[in-house]
């Protein structure tokens, strides 16, 4: 028997007992329909996470602080600390320290000495009052930063340009209606008026262009509230805001971007850290930051696709019994075969490939399910409840996984079709032929 011939004979051979062997095929497609919506949860957030990555930076980018010696001597972030007056108030995300040293001049200098230190930039905090369009009402804004490489998730316009002269900013999607605009599109291209408090306790204002509005997205801190300046604007804003400041209090700052090669690998990243570590200064990565959320996500989808498996496991047993029987029952077919010169391994073959067969159909039709499940639970999600996040797809699937999880699936019916099929292969066609 050729192997295309084995191939038909085994799928025409699976529903001889069709009540028995779609009992089977439900239950590998519990198992399969619920390893692909778990795998498609994961897909689907860590994929909204990768593409709200470029919002915060690059990964070539390492944000550099330098831990206050107070906070060094408690050696414990709770209880009483004592005071520093060089300490800044940082606190900027996870992972950031509330409370850093101030670095100086000389201290960006050190980042810059660090080998492997491609280009070292302060962050220039500043604290905004309010933002106004027009002579209309004013509202409470804060200032998010900006860095080369950054890319803001817009709904309208274009990227603020870090190398520009011009005042530009990015304006939160959440400020366009109550500014007085009457689409994202309609403030694109718009003079606003930002407000802050200078070192004498006076208010000033700066104007500057809104070049794009951007979505409401994933954030480390910042927060949805904040516009994102370019570098001219940023700039702008810290002299002013530094105007009346004593001198010794200018040129202090809570932290700074860091970055390294373009293409760099971990390892060199990982070096440049540890030198910086060396030199009195903490550092992490774009990579680090999001570290926790990426590991809850997929420590929760690694305890779903558990049980996923243990229905799988279950279904295999499935599997075995269904073969069984259906070895005893075509015991004296068997005894045929083997009579008019198929081989065991043929016979081991052919019940092998009824079981796969019967894995295949199970995952195939729970993966489907599965996708069409997920993407309407999904779209239901995004239209409602996580409609303020726009671009997340909570369940998406990807064509490779749902592929391992087809051949996954085949594979575990193929094991548990073993036993009966070897049980096959053994059969002595003289006994089997005098079976009744």
């Amino acid at each position: 028997m050729k192997t295309i011939d084995l191939i038909g004979s085994a799928i025409s051979s699976t529903f001889r007992s069709k009540t028995r062997t779609i009992l089977t095929i439900l239950a590998i497609f519990v198992g399969a329909f619920t390893l692909t919506i778990t795998n498609g949860l994961g897909t689907g957030i860590n994929a909204y996470i990768d593409s709200t990555v470029a919002s915060f930076g690059t990964d070539t980018a390492i944000t550099v602080t330098k831990a206050a010696d107070s906070q060094a001597q408690a050696g414990t972030d709770s209880g009483p600390q004592k005071y520093d007056p060089d300490a800044v108030s940082a606190g900027r995300g996870p992972g950031d320290p509330g409370t850093v040293e101030a670095m100086t001049q000389d201290d960006l200098d050190a980042i810059a000495a660090v080998d492997g230190v491609e280009k070292v930039e302060p962050v220039r905090a500043v604290t905004l009052d309010y933002i106004q369009y027009g002579g209309g009402a004013k509202y409470r804004v804060s200032a998010g930063s900006f860095i080369a490489g950054q890319v803001v998730q817009l709904a309208a316009g274009e990227q603020p340009d870090s190398g520009s002269d011009a005042l530009q900013l990015a304006l939160p999607a959440g400020y366009v209606e109550p500014l007085g605009f009457s689409s994202a599109a309609d403030a694109v291209g718009s003079t606003v008026t930002i407000a802050l408090t200078d070192g004498n306790g006076e208010q000033q204002t700066v104007e500057a262009t809104v070049v794009g509005v951007s979505e409401a997205s994933f954030s480390l801190g910042a927060g949805t509230e904040a516009i994102t300046p370019n570098d001219a604007l940023t700039t702008t804003l810290y002299d002013t805001q530094k105007v009346g400041v004593p001198q010794a209090q200018i040129g202090r700052y809570a932290s700074a971007h860091v970055w390294v090669a373009e293409g760099a690998t971990d390892a060199e990243i990982t070096a440049v850290q540890s030198a910086l570590k060396d030199a009195g200064f903490t550092s992490t990565t774009l990579t680090q930051q999001l570290g926790t959320f990426t590991t809850v996500i997929d420590g929760i989808v690694l305890v779903l696709n558990a049980f996923a498996i243990i229905a799988l496991l279950a279904a295999s047993f499935g599997i075995v019994n269904t073969l069984l029987m259906s070895v005893q029952e075509r015991t004296r077919e068997i005894g045929l075969m083997k009579a008019m010169g198929m081989g065991s391994g043929k016979v081991f073959g052919l019940f092998s490939l009824e079981a796969t067969f019967i894995g295949f159909l199970g995952s195939a039709i729970g993966v489907v399910a599965a996708i069409a499940a997920g993407t309407a639970v999904s779209g239901v999600l995004s239209r409602g409840l996580l409609s303020n996040l726009p671009g997340l797809q909570v369940i998406s699937f990807a064509p490779s996984s749902i592929a391992v999880i087809i051949l996954v699936v085949m594979f575990i019916a193929f094991l548990a079709g073993t036993l009966p099929a070897a049980r096959a292969a053994r059969a002595d066609p003289v006994e089997s032929l005098r079976y009744e």
